[in-house]
Order: structure tokens, then C-alpha cells, then sequence
């Protein structure tokens, strides 16, 4: 299967191709505000125990440059039982975009203003957990920081078709951090 066969097999609704360079943005203090207010609209949407919400992503790092979308991740009992929390959040605004079953059961909503990609796995989910081992080690090791920042710097130069294909090439680099983060729990 393509990629592009993929992205249309796991995205609900139109496919976005970017319309020009993705922009990064240095990092911004406003934007733990920004995850602030959506993590209590999420509370409230969902209204009750037993959820995780946590900032996640290059925005919830300071000192990383950005692009300004605010990613957020949710852990619910079960991902795949979307009754249990999309209804709820597409009242609160957000709006069900992927669906990747064989992936961890990742599920992504988006939001607007500020934009946002809520990320939802089912708690334990490794994927989930690989997420927040990454930002905390952003957070305190300056070096793979740096290498971070300067591989995105250098992609967000290049033409990307989808936003996907962006993220995909920075994967060697998350690769070697996490190999950092492995050796460091040895």
C-alpha cells in the first residue's frame, strides 16, 4: 500500500495538501496557556475519571521551535469504543479526522482556534508512553534538542505534498533520540 493509499484508508474526510512551506515558530510560553484551556475543555466535554490528558509534541517543549498547532494526548479505557468520547468532544468542537485501528488505535480529532491534533490511545498504549518519553527528554537534554530543532529547521525547507510526508522524514531523527532515551533507562 502507498502512502497515499494509507492516508486515504485512515483519514475521515478530505485529505489536506499543503498549499506552501510549513512554518515553524519559535517557541511561544502561550502555548502551554493555549493546551491549558483545551485540556480544561476536554474535562468538561468528557466529564469523568479514569482519562489521561497530557501537552505533548514540540509545543509543550520549551526552547523547541514549533509549528503553532498544540498536540494533546488522551487516554480513554478503550480507544476503539469512539461512542464513549467522540460524541462528547465533537460537541466540545473537535472533529474526528484519522482512524488507525492497526496503529495502537490511534484516534486524532482536530480542533480550532488554537488548532489542535488530540491524539487518543487507550491507556498502557507503548505508543502513548514513547510520546511522553520524547517530550520529557526534549525537556531536559539540550543536545537532542538542538538536533531536533535544527533537523526540522532544514525539512520545513523542503516541498512536502502532505503534511504527513514532513513528519515521516523526521523519523530517523526521533529514532536516534529514542535510542538516547533507551540507553539512559538501561
Amino acid at each position: 500500500m502507498t502512502k497515499q493509499e494509507y492516508l486515504k484508508q485512515v483519514t475521515i474526510g478530505k485529505i489536506s495538501e499543503l498549499s506552501g512551506r510549513i512554518e515553524l515558530k519559535e517557541y511561544d510560553p502561550a502555548w502551554s496557556a493555549l493546551y491549558e484551556t483545551e485540556r480544561q475543555k476536554i474535562c468538561k466535554a468528557l466529564n469523568r475519571d479514569g482519562i489521561v490528558i497530557e501537552h505533548v509534541g514540540s509545543t509543550s517543549v520549551p526552547g523547541l521551535c514549533a509549528k503553532p498547532i498544540i498536540d494533546i494526548l488522551l487516554l480513554v479505557e478503550d480507544s476503539s469504543d469512539e461512542g464513549s468520547y467522540v460524541p462528547e468532544l465533537e460537541k466540545a468542537g473537535y472533529v474526528m479526522r484519522v482512524r488507525e485501528p492497526d496503529w495502537y488505535g490511534h484516534r486524532m480529532l482536530k480542533g480550532v482556534d488554537p488548532e489542535v491534533n488530540l491524539h487518543v490511545f487507550s491507556i498502557g498504549c507503548s505508543e502513548a508512553q514513547r510520546m511522553l518519553d520524547f517530550r520529557d527528554w526534549l525537556q531536559t537534554h539540550e543536545a537532542d534538542r538542538n538536533l531536533y530543532a535544527d533537523t526540522k529547521r532544514r525539512l520545513v525547507q523542503k516541498k512536502w505534498k502532505y503534511l504527513q510526508d514532513y513528519a515521516d522524514a523526521k523519523s530517523g531523527v526521533v529514532c536516534e533520540i529514542l535510542k538516547h532515551i533507551s540507553i539512559a533507562k538501561i
